[in-house]
């Protein structure tokens, strides 16, 4: 994708929260796409207990910021228990993955965008 095209896949400046559509990953995730630019993505995750997210990697570095509830995040063989004001860093094409302990959302951090996320249809 060319510069002026990833260019132009851009939020809007302000993202009121209640105006982002929320889309229902798999039973029991939730994902909010929020900001985001070419080299910037925000998205928030609601999950219920007992969830867990599939142990992936992708060529992005992510930070995750833990809003509320109790996770267990595994990041390149290590596993951590985080909470609430809790956060993790993942570096790019490392195996990663969360489990939901006690219902919880986060927000996900990515450089650069996440076109994969963007691309079943711009959420601005």
């Amino acid at each position: 994708m060319s510069d002026a095209a990833i260019k132009e896949r851009q939020s809007e400046t302000f993202v009121h929260g209640a105006d982002a559509d929320i889309e229902t990953l798999e039973p029991g995730i939730k994902r909010q796409i929020l900001a985001y630019g070419p080299d910037l993505m925000l998205c928030r995750l609601w999950f219920d207990s007992g969830i867990s997210g599939t142990v992936h990697q992708h060529p992005h570095s992510q930070i995750s910021y833990i809003e509320s509830g109790h996770f267990r995040a595994m990041m390149g063989g290590q596993e951590r228990d985080l909470v609430a004001g809790d956060s993790v860093t993942i570096t790019p094409d490392t195996d990663h993955g969360i489990s939901c302990i006690v219902a919880g959302s986060l927000l996900d951090i990515f450089n650069p965008v996440r076109e994969d996320f963007l691309a079943v249809g711009d959420k601005s």
